[in-house]
């Protein structure tokens, strides 16, 4: 249930009722806005007499809403959330590029491609120390010495780091990490999502593989119910019978998104596509659709990747990716 107020309720007012609504056994969840104020309240409102409610001085309106996701869902917070990601902000207008290898494979591959992606435009700095993989026998990442060259990659050039978490007992090693990635894999580990949930980081949540987007955002209300906000939603295409794309980028899920969660979402056409010649058209269409960012890989030499050099760019063709994209968000 929501409860809109007017923008004549004054602090009092409104305390007064959130105390009641609380004591009724209810969560409240309040935002603020320009011209009124919303509390989203969670939990039993069967109880809950909505004729009265409206007939508070205060009160604008009352809405009984049936989806499952509560702090994730516009309709309990209808302005867009900022995400602060090591000083790099997105959503609400705020547009960032995450970029950077699959993997990371040595110190002066990594430096190399932060220097490079930070001088074509990327406000962020991605790469995998640890690589969730189908097979056994692949490259599963460097692991803590992949972290600690992300860090050096950071100290060169500034950019705020985003890399990928397989285990919430590997928590400790992402202290000075910026933004912390689950992957598609992990999306629905709830017990993963729920230790992020106590952390204060920025979390960029991935997709899975045939997820809906309402699993999507119940993931993010699991780190949301811990009491971590600051959750970014990403669309990697999902898994369908088409051979030709590694994955089916639907791109319909970002307006979609959008109109159901206040929470930022990126794109990343890299794992969407599986297909180098395919990231630029798909980074601006998703850009056209309202994205918030891009997250896009890129190699000094994708035909020697040790992971995924099929959909890593080359530093030239992340530099064009990166100005076709901006003349798409300048006519918008």
């Amino acid at each position: 249930m929501i409860a809109v107020l007017k923008n004549t309720a004054t602090k009092d007012e409104i305390s007064n009722l959130v105390t009641w609504f609380e004591s009724q056994g209810l969560k409240v969840n309040e935002s603020r806005g320009e011209y009124c104020t919303v509390l989203g309240l969670v939990g039993d409102t069967t109880r809950i007499d909505t004729d009265m409610l409206e007939g508070l001085e205060i009160v604008e309106s009352v809405t009984r809403i049936s989806e499952p996701f509560k702090k994730a869902n516009r309709k309990f917070h209808p302005e867009d959330t900022v995400v602060d990601c090591g000083g790099v902000k997105i959503g609400g207008g705020h547009f960032a590029v995450m970029a950077g290898p699959c993997s990371v494979e040595t110190r002066e591959q990594i430096v190399e491609t932060a220097k490079a992606v930070k001088a074509a435009g990327a406000t962020m700095l991605r790469g995998g120390a640890f690589k969730p993989r189908t097979s056994p026998y692949d490259f599963q990442g460097l692991k803590e010495e992949g972290i600690k060259l992300l860090l050096e990659a950071k100290e060169a050039t500034g950019l705020p780091i985003v890399t990928e978490i397989m285990n919430s007992e590997h928590l400790p090693l992402f202290e000075d990490i910026d933004v912390i990635q689950v992957g598609a894999r992990n999306m629905q580990n709830f017990e993963l999502l729920k230790a992020l949930g106590r952390t204060n980081k920025p979390i960029l949540l991935k997709r899975g593989l045939a997820a809906t987007m309402k699993e999507l955002l119940m993931s993010a209300e699991y780190i949301m119910s811990e009491g971590n906000p600051n959750v970014i939603l990403c669309e990697r295409g999902i898994r369908t019978y088409e051979t030709y794309t590694r994955n089916t980028f639907d791109l319909s899920a970002i307006p979609m998104l959008k109109e159901l969660t206040h929470l930022p979402i990126v794109a990343d056409p890299s794992h969407a596509t599986g297909r180098a010649s395919l990231i630029k058209p798909m980074a601006m269409a998703a850009t056209a659709a309202g994205a918030d960012g891009l997250e896009i890989e890129v190699h000094p030499n994708p035909s020697k990747a040790w992971s995924d050099g099929a959909q890593s760019l080359t530093f030239a063709q992340f530099e064009e990716v990166n100005k076709a994209v901006e003349k798409v968000r300048g006519i918008l």
